[in-house]
């Protein structure tokens, strides 16, 4: 108590000039907006557990089609209806026409209509048993494509209207009802969840494929409920893939596993060590590592009982948090090293919002979210408003001429791209908080001109958006899940009706083929496609 009596008092307000007075309000205007959004954010996180609505959104900036040019006689000219043409067999009806006597017959006028049957049929199979002089018996076999009680055509029904369609359980239930289904609400759960291995191992190979052979891969996450707790739904895919993975964490470290696409490994390559010594882990932990000689590991199990033999734990230190866990890096290392060693991301860029457990391997980062920040900043003087406003415009210019280079990429135009940046990223305003937001943007200087090294990648992640988009719907529509074969076949599904549509395929056409439909349509394995497209893009 006696240190405060020598605190010298605060001077008094009216004795501070004026200059001095105008900065002290505008850094308790800057600490108030900040405290105002920290008081938001836990009202939209109490709102969240309570399922209420939350804050409205900020408005985008719309960057993105603000710099687009614009196409000569757009406007002027008039989008017009193209030709009908029906996927299925038209069927032709000649309708008679009553005439006078004498008339002459001039041919037939087409009038096209498409029509929709909804109907139900059941059907009692009698299925011949026999018995053999041997003993055994034969039964005949149930045509192609039944298994259970319900047909295929019901089951792809179900799937599509759950799954594209978005619809509910008991929406979809009352509707089978009501045009004459027998069926319970467990029995069209068993429909959507059951068996279902053959479309999770396909979703499975999709992310193999495009992990594999894409030159770069675009993420975002989402929260997800499962179980009864909270969690994180991961997006990976690009223009030819999409895959949804949900678990309960969003760590790098789960990023990482997601990444193996399945495979439960752990592998100490060249980039493992190389990751290693990215993430700073010390050099006598490395040479450890290096010197056992064992480089692979069958599961989690034994890479942990491998680091207790070498005695590298995590340290403990009472009172005080740990800056660097070396088992967690190290396990990141040998995560990163069985995703090289399955030749997934060998060259491939990610691109994502700049979330920290996405920062791996070749990373860029999204433009529309890097300019966001400069957009939602709170101004309070016309000064910061015109500072604000300057730097957003230099901003879209700058994203107008990436985009342009990316059309025609010329090493004259990278090098005058690169120095263009510092001269926009490293000046001074004179408002504070923009000029620390535009330090922090030029130090990620390398991963926001990633596109310049490699112009095939996209300047921001709003794909990646758009596709986690269903999910969200799926989520508000129908809360959580509840079993892992639920959670698993709704990721499955999910991925596999974006990857159809960005292929150019059906969803209709591709469940007929996959759960054997009659007269239905052959559609080979979607990683077949995703491997040709990528190959030729």
């Amino acid at each position: 108590m006696d240190s405060v009596h020598h605190v010298p008092p605060p001077p008094a307000l009216s004795d501070l000039p004026r200059a001095e007075l105008e900065a002290l309000l505008v850094e308790l205007f800057t600490e108030v907006a900040s405290l105002k959004q920290i008081v938001a954010d836990q009202r939209d996180e109490i709102a969240r557990l309570k399922g209420l609505k939350g804050r409205p959104t900020i408005k985008p900036s719309g960057m993105d089609k603000g710099t687009e040019a614009e196409k000569p006689g757009l406007r002027e000219k008039r989008r017009l209806r193209g030709k009908v043409t029906p996927r299925v067999k038209i069927e032709e009806e000649v309708i008679a026409a009553e005439v006078p006597p004498g008339s002459r017959f001039k041919g037939y006028e087409p009038f096209l209509v498409q029509d929709l049957v909804i109907s139900v049929r059941a059907t009692r199979y009698q299925r011949e048993r026999w018995i053999t002089p041997d003993g055994r018996t034969i039964l005949s076999p149930l045509p192609e494509g039944i298994e259970g009680h319900f047909g295929p055509e019901l089951r792809r029904f179900v799937l599509m209207q759950y799954h594209q369609g978005q619809t509910t359980l008991p929406r979809l239930l009352s509707f089978l009802r009501s045009v004459g289904v027998s069926i319970s609400k467990r029995q069209v759960q068993r429909l959507l969840t059951d068996k279902q291995d053959a479309f999770i191992n396909e979703a499975q190979a999709v992310l193999r494929a495009g992990l594999e052979t894409s030159p770069y891969v675009s993420v975002d996450d989402t929260s997800a409920r499962h179980a009864g707790k909270n969690g994180f739904c991961t997006q990976i895919g690009n223009d030819w893939f999409t895959w949804f993975g949900t678990r309960s964490s969003k760590s790098r470290l789960n990023f990482l596993d997601l990444l193996r696409a399945g495979h439960t490994d752990y592998v100490l390559n060249d980039a493992a060590f190389a990751y290693l010594r990215e993430r700073g882990l010390p050099g006598p932990l490395i040479a450890r590592l290096r010197d056992a000689g064992q480089t692979r590991f069958a599961d989690l199990a034994a890479w942990q009982a491998h680091l207790a033999r070498l005695g590298i734990v995590t340290p403990v230190k009472e009172g005080l948090a740990v800056i660097q866990d070396p088992v967690l890096i190290a396990t990141e290392g040998v995560q990163w090293g069985s995703i090289h060693a399955h030749g997934f991301l060998l060259d491939a860029v990610v691109l994502s919002d700049d979330a920290g457990q996405f920062a791996i391997g070749r990373h860029a980062l999204c433009w529309v979210h890097a300019e966001r920040l400069v957009h939602k900043l709170d101004t309070f003087t016309d000064r910061q408003r015109a500072a604000q406003q300057h730097v957003r415009g230099l901003i879209w210019n700058f994203y107008a001429d990436l985009k342009a280079y990316r059309v025609a990429p010329s090493a004259q135009r990278r090098i005058a791209l690169r120095a263009r940046f510092d001269r926009i990223f490293r000046r001074e305003t004179g408002f504070a908080t923009l000029d620390r937001l535009l330090a922090r943007l030029w130090a990620n200087k390398t991963e926001l001109l990633m596109v310049l090294e490699r112009p095939e990648i996209p300047l921001h992640t709003n794909d990646s958006e758009n596709d986690i988009r269903c999910y969200v719907t799926r989520r508000k529509v129908s809360a959580g899940t509840r079993s892992e074969d639920g959670r698993d076949s709704r990721d499955a599904f999910l991925g596999l009706t974006k990857t159809c549509a960005k292929l150019g395929i059906p969803v209709w056409d591709y469940l007929g083929s996959r759960l054997k439909v009659a007269a239905h349509v052959v559609i080979d394995a979607l990683d077949h496609y995703v491997r040709r497209r990528t190959r030729y893009a």
